[in-house]
């Protein structure tokens, strides 16, 4: 008997699928299907999943072609599954040409021809409205964005902005966009969504011109630099009926938000210190012309480090400290002191001075240690008196993350009852107070 194996996520069955199982099964015998979970494409970086595990599963079986179906769980899987069921023959779709050629070694492998003009992505598309959205900024953060929305269907980058026409077309340009332009009346007329990834300075002023226009905003860190004006823009976009998310892309990070329920659920025992790290070296960061008007490290880092301490702390902490080494009026490196009832929180940002950049998160019972960059989630462990009751957690964090803050971006606007923010609008309006009190230098102690 002649065994042939394939493997997809066969995600809103339609007649390429049907027509892809088809040639498989006329390959052999025995066809087995391995239907992908649904932790194992969030995983591999898949966001656009519509049907369950078993939905996919039914929908295979009621095709009949396969002759028996399994879970694909985990990378390596194909290996396993291929010398544990005796295949022949691998087959899978032509799009995935070469990929799979290390399976030779095991097994004949074949590439199938798809079915063209038909495919999971078009039914999505279909399914669902598509976001047109555009860019203000044509900075290395857009340069980033552009490529890791193509990981998410139902949204597409169309157009960027700057007041800068030279450099807005050099980016339309380099990312094939349909537009560039200087003319902020034109670039809102033809987008429903926009992306602000502009200096922190303008953030604000840019919401509310886009939110008054009555699109949708997903804007860089920090939305403002002031908390009253975070709440003016939060509530302006409730009275609109328009979405409002402020981009700190570790807090829509899978590992990240599976990180905090596991600490607040008691796992660890009553939290008592968290101490959060986030460095980098900067060269231009002396010589920013922008710096005066929102540059320096707490304004660029300290949205991240201060997210784990307000999710898991609160917000009603009694003081703060802030302990800085300034260089031309730019602070390169800060350290803060927030000093709770019950807890205390320690945090380090730098843009000219480098250190570990791990988070520790200590309780009564244990303590969480996600080692650097503990911004990009993908590991973290609890930790014990007895080692022998540590608990580790692995997950994907894949390329630069952006794709995981525009899925819950595009699930908010088309899906607003589901409430899919893991960044609320008082996590980000504490987050501004504190920019805000530095910014004021109040309780700055140089170093």
């Amino acid at each position: 008997m002649k065994k042939v194996i394939t493997y997809g996520t066969f995600d809103l069955f339609h007649q390429g699928h049907i027509n892809l199982l088809n040639r498989a099964k006329s390959l052999g015998d025995y066809l087995i299907v391995g239907v992908t979970t649904d932790n194992y494409d969030r995983g591999r970086g898949k966001l656009n999943v519509h049907r369950s595990l078993m939905e996919r599963i039914n929908d295979v079986r009621e095709a009949g072609f396969a002759d028996e179906i399994i879970i694909e769980e985990y990378e390596g899987q194909k290996i396993d599954d291929i010398l544990k069921y005796g295949v022949d023959i691998f087959a899978i779709g032509s799009d995935w040409l070469g990929k799979f050629d290390y399976l030779k070694e095991y097994c004949q492998v074949v590439y199938l021809e798809r079915t063209k003009g038909v495919s999971s992505t078009q039914l999505r598309i279909e399914a669902q409205s598509v976001t047109e959205l555009g860019i203000i900024g044509s900075g290395c953060i857009a340069a980033k964005f552009v490529p890791e929305s193509k990981y998410v269907s139902g949204i597409e980058v169309k157009g960027v902005f700057n007041p800068h026409i030279d450099s807005a077309r050099i980016f339309c340009e380099k990312h094939e966009l349909s537009f560039y332009t200087n003319d902020f009346e034109e670039f809102i007329s033809k987008i429903n969504a926009v992306y602000i990834a502009a200096p922190h300075h303008t953030h604000s002023d840019y919401i509310r011109r886009c939110l008054t226009n009555g699109k949708h905003v997903l804007c860089e860190k920090p939305l403002a630099l002031t908390a009253r004006e975070t709440e003016e823009m939060y509530k302006l976009a409730e009275s609109k009926g328009l979405v409002l998310m402020e981009a700190i892309k570790t807090a829509y990070c899978p590992a990240f938000s599976h990180l905090i329920t596991v600490v607040k659920s008691g796992v660890i025992g009553s939290i008592k210190d968290i101490d959060v790290s986030f460095t980098m070296l900067c060269s231009d960061t002396l010589h920013n012309p922008e710096a005066e008007e929102g540059g320096g490290s707490i304004t660029r880092l300290a949205s991240y480090v201060l997210l784990p301490i307000f999710k898991i702390l609160g917000y009603n902490y009694n003081d703060i400290q802030f302990y800085s080494h300034m260089v031309n009026e730019i602070d390169i490196f800060t350290r803060g002191l927030i000093i709770y009832d019950k807890a205390i929180a320690s945090f380090k940002v730098g843009l000219g001075v480098k250190t570990e950049g791990d988070l520790i998160i200590s309780g009564t019972k244990g303590y969480a240690y996600v080692p650097a960059p503990w911004w990009k989630t993908e590991y973290f462990e609890l930790r014990y008196e007895d080692q022998n009751q540590t608990r580790k957690y692995f997950y994907k964090f894949d390329e630069e993350g952006l794709r995981y803050e525009i899925n819950d971006f595009l699930i908010e606007m088309n899906k607003p009852n589901q409430k899919q923010f893991k960044l609320q609008a008082s996590d980000s309006i504490a987050i501004a107070s504190i920019i805000e009190k530095f910014r004021k230098i109040e309780n700055v102690h140089l170093i």
